[in-house]
């Protein structure tokens, strides 16, 4: 068997802590943010973790993940 591609795009987007579990940056972070107020800008700087009912989808897209 050859060896499985990991989709580049995804492996870029996220990371595998500790524990196992898949961290994500939040979104609407890019541009428009005038219209924002501070402590919804302060708040999507930190990241989070992505949802159990997305990580099969992650899981297909990066077989080398390494998350439980």
């Amino acid at each position: 068997m050859p060896k499985m591609k990991s989709n580049r795009g995804a492996a870029k987007r996220f990371k595998v802590t500790a524990g196992g579990k898949v961290k994500r940056s939040k979104a609407y972070a890019r541009h428009i943010l005038t219209s924002k107020s501070a402590k919804v800008k302060r708040g999507l700087r930190s990241a989070t973790m992505v949802d159990a009912s997305n990580l099969g989808s992650i899981r297909k897209l990066l077989p080398y993940l390494g998350a439980r």
